[in-house]
């Protein structure tokens, strides 16, 4: 067997909080370049959308790995963890929340019962998910907003650091503009965590269950896989409307209903689904790194404290 075995003694709320928060910082350093070019995949149509009639703008960005060369190229490697300060701080501050809390809010929606129904789990989704947006949006909101601006010398730099985006968002746009698109990431944070959490939380029992696997890295690989794939689908929507609203301009969206509706009628369906290769590889693999490293926190925290637990 690799890794921890299950610990004797469930995890308590304080070590999947900690283990939740740390392990999603350690799948966003490994997975950060996939999420940026996913934005800018989102985003590009918006300047086409936006360009003057009959001066159509050549598409800079092609697919996930020729996104990542052409900025890399043209910008920089480090232009790929452009925004990781404030992606760090949205995990420690987001992931804490939705997912360390998840267990917790749970058991007290089934107030304690062994039997948990699939009602209850897309209850504490929900609302792990929306506690974790009204705790870090205005992370999120500089984290987009550093993965959309280009480093080459024809984009003059809308910030000049982590600390001098909240100062100048909160000058030009005021305290609200720090919670800006928080309506479109409370409903694309409910749709993903209850697919997340819900999904790997279901393939779990459900391998337990009908499968010889037992409750170690096997199984926590394919239910982390599956609960990406499926979140990926159900969530992109969502997810680009939220980038674009998020990275707009002062005024350039009256509502997200105005953006969603812009993108509609300038760009068709398929709009909705920018960045879904990126999206899927970002969120598969941020699943696995996730999910495996914080199952095995849990349980390398809670044996560090048994070892440590003074003998009665």
């Amino acid at each position: 067997m690799v890794g921890f075995g299950p610990a004797d003694v469930p995890p308590s709320a304080a070590v999947k909080f900690v283990g939740a928060g740390t392990a999603a910082c350690i799948a966003d350093l490994l997975t950060f370049p996939l999420d940026t070019a996913k934005v800018r995949l989102q985003i590009q149509g918006e300047a086409r959308a936006s360009a003057a009639p009959g001066k159509q703008s050549a598409v800079k960005y092609r697919g996930v790995f020729g996104t990542i060369t052409t900025m890399v190229r043209t910008e920089g490697p480090r232009s790929l963890y452009s925004g990781l300060v404030a992606g760090l701080q949205r995990q420690m501050s987001f992931a804490s929340v939705r997912i360390g809390l998840y267990d917790s809010v749970k058991q007290f929606y089934t107030k304690g019962s062994d039997h948990v129904g699939i009602s209850s789990r897309l209850l504490a989704g929900c609302t792990t998910g929306a506690m974790a947006v009204a705790f870090a949006q205005p992370t999120d909101v500089v984290k987009v907003r550093f993965q959309a601006q280009a480093r080459s010398l024809g984009h003059a730099r809308r910030y000049c650091g982590t600390i001098d985006a909240y100062k100048t968002i909160a000058k030009e746009e005021g305290i609200r503009g720090l919670w800006k698109g928080t309506a479109p990431n409370i409903a694309r944070n409910a749709i993903v965590n209850c697919t997340e959490l819900v999904t790997y939380d279901f393939i779990k029992d459900t391998l337990l269950k009908s499968t010889p696997l037992t409750d170690n890295l096997p199984c926590h690989f394919l239910s982390a896989f599956g609960a990406g794939l499926c979140t990926t689908v159900i969530a992109s929507p969502v997810d680009v409307v939220k980038t674009r609203y998020m990275n707009a301009a002062l005024g350039q969206y009256s509502s997200v209903l105005n953006c969603a509706a812009a993108m509609m009628t300038k760009e068709g369906p398929l709009a909705f689904y920018k960045g879904f290769m990126p999206s899927f590889l970002r969120l598969g693999s941020w699943n696995v790194v996730m999910f495996v490293t914080y199952e095995q926190l849990k349980r390398a925290m809670m044996a560090a404290h048994h070892n440590h637990a003074p003998i009665l």
